[in-house]
């Protein structure tokens, strides 16, 4: 927040009624804790809403925990995968970077930052993609940042594979994956 801010200079909303809904406020609905914690995934992920009902159902009919099935699909995108490769600083750089055709799965070329990666799949930057700058100075940006257990990736080549499907203890995220499942669960 900026220093101009309101909320920074008093401890309640500004207006007129301000300190009088700070005791309306005071505990969230069940509910909108559910929907507050589905939005921050999917803005996470940079997921529209179809798309994460999608995943959500996919997850349902796997076996095991519905909400790890659930971030393990989500962590499986190819975008989020070049992002934890370090090939990308953030999951919407690797989305662009994907849709402008700079990577190949298992030699070929794909620009569908939703395509899903299995296990022993090889990412690549494409050959004609290698000459641009960018991808001339990430070797040195790449190696700065550490990878996940489940990825691998060798930064002189600038390829990479998924060694296998992250597990929950394998993501740092701060989420609770349980009320979405509760939310969905309605």
């Amino acid at each position: 927040m900026s220093p101009k801010c309101a909320l920074e200079k008093r401890n309640y909303p500004p207006g007129q009624h301000g300190r009088e809904t700070q005791f309306r406020r005071s505990r969230a609905s069940d509910y909108s804790r559910q929907l507050r914690e589905k939005q921050k995934v999917r803005r996470i992920y940079g997921v529209l809403e179809r798309q994460f009902r999608r995943y959500f159902r996919v997850a349902q009919q796997k076996s095991g925990l519905t909400g790890s099935n659930l971030l393990a699909l989500l962590e499986s995108r190819l975008d989020n995968v070049i992002y934890r490769m370090g090939f990308a600083s953030s999951r919407a750089q690797a989305r662009q970077l994907v849709q402008h055709g700079h990577f190949t799965v298992n030699g070929r070329r794909t620009n569908v930052p939703s395509h899903h990666i299995r296990p022993g799949d090889q990412i690549a930057v494409r050959d004609g993609s290698r000459q641009r700058t960018y991808f001339k100075q990430l070797h040195e940006l790449a190696q700065e940042l550490s990878v996940p257990e489940w990825v691998k990736r060798d930064t002189n080549k600038l390829t990479g594979e998924m060694t296998r499907l992250p597990e929950r203890t394998d993501i740092d995220l701060a989420i609770n994956e349980q009320l979405i499942v509760e939310y969905y669960s309605r």
